[in-house]
Parts: C-alpha cells; structure tokens; sequence
C-alpha cells in the first residue's frame, strides 16, 4: 500500500466554458521512507498537484488516498508538511527560531517542558546551534532559514512532506547540504517526500522515482534508474539533454 496515491485527478479552475484544466487525469504515487521527483515547466501542474496532495484542493474528479484511505485534510493533520522554496513565507519574522520550529506542535500538546525538548532536537537534527534558538528570520542565513523550516515541518513527525521548490532559491553549495540533509532525515524518520523541482540534477540526487508533468498531464512516471537509462517521452528527453 502506498503512502500516498494520486488516482485520476483532475482540476478545473472556474466554470463553464472559462474553465482552465490544471490538472488531467493525473496519477501517481508515493511510498514510506522514499522521494518521487516531480518535474516539469512551470505552469504545468506541479503547485497544484502539491496542493491536491496536501489535501488544501479538492479534486473535481478522481480520488487521493492517504495511508489507505480517502483523504481529509483535518483527520491528516500533523502527519502532513511542507517546505517551500522560501522559508520567509513560512517563518513569521516577528516569532525567534525556537517559536517557529514549535508552533506546528504547540496545536497538539499543551506540555511545554516536552515543547522545547522536540525543539532542542529538532535544531540538533538540523545541525543548527542553540544559539540561534533565539534570533529572528532576518538575523539568519537562507541556508539557515531554510534548516529552520525543515526542522519546523519535522516537528509533529509527519508521515508525509512536500518540497515545493525547497533548494532552488540556495546557492549551489548550500543547496548540496540541504539535500544531504534531507536524505539523512528521511533515512533516519522514514517520511514518504514529494519533491518538486525543475532542476533534473536535484532530482538525479534526491529522488528514488520520478513523475513528468507538462500542460496539466503525467506524460511519464518511472524509476530514476530506469527513466536516467532510457527516456521514453520526448520532453523527458529534453530535459535530461538541457541539465
């Protein structure tokens, strides 16, 4: 059983004949303690396949499956994440590094003295200091801020993460920690990652499997070994050329 299953979704945005399909019949799949690739364009129904798998948009056709079961996004609270392509958009500039990291647990328990211990091992498993525990966003590095965020989505222990983007906006050097990172944390907690990017040398690093998308549609899904080896659609083909 998957961790998470995408079955013939569709999405249409507005009625009638102004309706713009964003996403057609798209499907795929994600297990435990793995990373499937999603690439493509820009416009071609990454974002809002992300958002239909986080359970923020509803599908007009077809069903999402979530641990076996029809998704609901309240029931799937906590066990479900995300990490955007910049951190400020998750990371309220006025809340320390400690408060931001544990405003996704403080929903759930009411225990503070166990409330700052997640904390202090979120930073460790992050390799951040303590010290930084009580800077603010802007006192940080994007390399760091983005550290935050990943120990901010981990917090709760989710089952599932989506990475929208979640190395593009570092330079070349702290993208390769953060994914170094990203693959130690998932060996070490064995949550299933969706992972978009339209960057094939970081999916080449981080992804077991990997989903094409172009104008709304799945034009091809394999493994990353297997789609490496042998391309079977053109535009696959061109991306791996243009890498």
């Amino acid at each position: 059983m998957s961790l998470l299953e995408l079955d013939s979704v569709t999405v249409r945005f507005g009625v009638g004949a102004r309706a713009v399909v964003a996403m057609r019949d798209v499907s795929f799949s994600v297990e435990a303690g793995e990373t499937l690739g999603l690439v493509g364009e820009s416009g071609s129904g990454k974002s809002t396949a992300a958002s239909v798998a986080l359970g923020l948009r509803s599908p007009n056709s077809g069903e999402v499956l979530f641990e076996g079961e029809r998704l609901r996004r309240r029931r799937a609270a906590g066990r479900m994440q995300a990490v955007l392509q910049h951190p400020v958009w998750a990371l309220n500039p006025r809340m320390t590094v400690a408060a931001s990291i544990a405003e996704p647990l403080q929903v759930q328990t009411r225990g503070r003295t166990r409330v700052r211990e997640r904390v202090q091992e979120m930073l460790e498993s992050v390799a951040l200091d303590d010290a930084l525990a009580t800077r603010r966003p802007h006192e940080l590095s994007g390399g760091q801020r983005q550290r935050v965020a990943i120990a901010r989505a981990l917090i709760t222990r989710p089952r599932f993460i989506v990475f929208d983007e979640a190395v593009s906006a570092l330079d070349v050097s702290v993208q390769a920690q953060i994914l170094q990172l990203l693959r130690r944390l998932q060996q070490e907690h064995g949550f299933g990652a969706l992972f978009i990017t339209h960057d094939m040398a970081v999916v080449r690093y981080i992804a077991d499997s990997i989903c094409v998308m172009r104008s709304g549609e799945v034009v091809e899904s394999a493994t990353l070994e297997a789609f490496v080896a042998d391309p079977q659609h053109p535009y696959s083909r061109t991306l791996l050329e243009e890498q």
